[in-house]
């Protein structure tokens, strides 16, 4: 029996079916699994990778604030200062008489207030080395010296003066009961300044116009780019002569009789150390060393200095330095000035 089918009397055979194609669950290619896998690995790593890096700004971040709290707390890790002993307290104070830095009321004032309060401190000791800088805190600091000396009688404060002390800075030494100082110190400079720069010239020149809109007729005074006015340079000197007048009163009042005064003294001159003593601007020569040995007879020194921490740098780098720094620098307020 023949195993064709005979369809209408045709003797040929029915071809047959081709085979289907492999399902779609086969495996893929190897090169298609090569990609996968990379994908997938690179997809790992940098999931590790991001995990690391949260870590250590987590990390970071705790650490900057242990740091900030220790310093805001004033924690102490070596144990109290009661323990310190008998000792002269010692207060640096470097560069211009600002409202930042060593020289700063906010940095000084806290740093007395401890170093008179402290049961071990036998007496204070400024040293000191600025050309001056502003009025207000050099008044400030004069004021605190004044009543931490009449709360503390007998605990006397002392000026050691390094390379210069000279306007703002005499204003603050002129607060103590002795001024000492090396003979070829700077001294003096009792006066007070108000600087600026003034451009109406040059812009006429390069043909430039100020648009200045004020409300109030002495809104633009001490404007750099706008012609300064009689008027206004009178008004300007008398706050100078009034500030100066401040000044000498301080002096006065420090130095009292030991002052021999003369018409030069308070004309903005400066002296060297050995003439200043002749003077009575200053006592006596005398270093840190030398005056905690020799006038307190307490040789141990202890520094009470406020120094600048992590904490404070970090916050001017990244605060101080966006938006205000630029504007700051590019047109500084006009202000009187002890320098």
């Amino acid at each position: 029996m023949s195993d064709n089918l005979d369809t209408g009397g045709s003797s040929h055979p029915i071809p047959p079916t081709p085979a289907q194609p492999a399902a779609s669950s086969a495996p893929a290619s190897s090169w298609e699994r090569e990609v996968l896998e990379k994908l997938v690995f690179a997809t790992l790593k940098e999931q590790k990778l991001a995990r690391r890096w949260g870590i250590f700004f987590k990390f970071a971040t705790l650490l900057v604030i242990v740091v900030a709290l220790g310093s805001y707390f004033d924690f102490s890790w070596t144990g109290s200062e009661e323990t310190l002993g008998r000792h002269t307290a010692l207060i640096e104070i470097e560069g211009a008489i600002e409202s930042e830095g060593s020289g700063a009321a906010s940095v000084v004032i806290p740093a007395l207030n401890k170093a008179f309060s402290d049961a071990g401190s036998v007496a204070v000791v400024m040293h000191i080395n600025s050309p001056g800088g502003s009025p207000v805190q050099a008044g400030m600091i004069v004021d605190e010296m004044n009543r931490l000396r009449k709360g503390y009688p007998g605990k006397p404060l002392y000026v050691v003066v390094d390379e210069i002390c000279a306007s703002g800075c005499y204003y603050i030494a002129a607060g103590a009961d002795r001024i000492y100082v090396n003979k070829a110190s700077i001294v003096g400079s009792i006066g007070v300044l108000m600087d600026g720069f003034g451009f109406t010239g040059f812009m006429e020149k390069v043909g430039v116009e100020r648009r200045l809109l004020t409300a109030g007729e002495n809104k633009g005074f001490m404007d750099p780019f706008t012609p300064l006015t009689d008027k206004h340079r009178q008004y300007a000197q008398a706050m100078l002569d009034e500030i100066h007048q401040q000044f000498i009163q301080v002096v006065r009042a420090g130095r009292g009789k030991r002052l021999k005064e003369s018409p030069e003294m308070f004309s903005g001159l400066f002296w060297t150390g050995a003439k200043s003593i002749d003077m009575g601007l200053a006592d006596a020569l005398g270093t840190v060393d030398s005056v905690a040995r020799d006038v307190v007879r307490a040789e141990d020194i202890v520094d009470y200095t406020q120094h600048e921490g992590l904490p404070e740098r970090v916050l001017k780098k990244f605060g101080a330095a966006m938006g205000a720094g630029a504007m700051k620098s590019a047109v500084e307020t006009v202000k009187p000035s002890l320098h």
